[in-house]
């Protein structure tokens, strides 16, 4: 076996299925794939997902205390990549540069993605500090999947993206795998 740095240990955790967090403040809207996504609690329904505060959307979504979390079948990819290659820091709508469309919800217009293939609308309730990322901990309020999602996904119509890490060249390229 090779010795894994401890600061590339989260690399062992690849491949994982992106999903894209998005959020909206004072007319700016923002989104970007994350991959450090966890279910916290099921009663109520708790997740955290873990960012770097150097992103705009972490911003966007601590500021509005609202966010959604949409995921989307592998026809979506370039999308993803647009939104995890991209920064949302000189853009209105990061969404639409990404060709992606929404509707805004809730009484706070929380974009609610088109395309996805199931989404969450959440609270965002707490924001811890972990190393060199918060934790952002955020309450349920609504979730919705495909026909696809009987209790389970059985991957008879979606397909997830599978993020597997940066690529080889820029710093900033995502290297998405298909399914076998």
């Amino acid at each position: 076996m090779r010795r894994v740095p401890p600061s590339r240990v989260y690399r062992l955790l690849y491949p994982a299925v992106p999903v894209v967090m998005a959020a909206v403040y004072r007319g700016k809207v923002s989104a970007m794939p994350v991959v450090s996504m966890v279910s916290l609690s099921n009663n109520p329904a708790i997740i955290g997902i873990a960012s770097n505060p150097v992103h705009d959307t972490y911003w966007t979504a601590v500021s509005a205390r609202q966010l959604s979390v949409s995921w989307f079948d592998d026809r979506y990819r370039a999308a993803v990549m647009a939104l995890g290659s991209s920064s949302g820091a000189r853009m209105e709508d990061k969404l639409v540069s990404a060709g992606l469309h929404y509707d805004l919800r809730s009484e706070y217009a929380i974009p609610v993605l088109r395309e996805a293939s199931a989404y969450l609308i959440c609270d965002v309730t707490d924001v811890q500090r972990f190393g060199d990322h918060d934790l952002l901990v955020a309450q349920v309020k609504e979730a919705k999947a495909a026909k696809d999602f009987r209790g389970y996904w059985r991957f008879e119509g979606y397909h997830p993206i599978l993020y597997a890490g940066l690529g080889r060249g820029s710093p900033t390229e995502m290297k998405l795998v298909t399914r076998p």
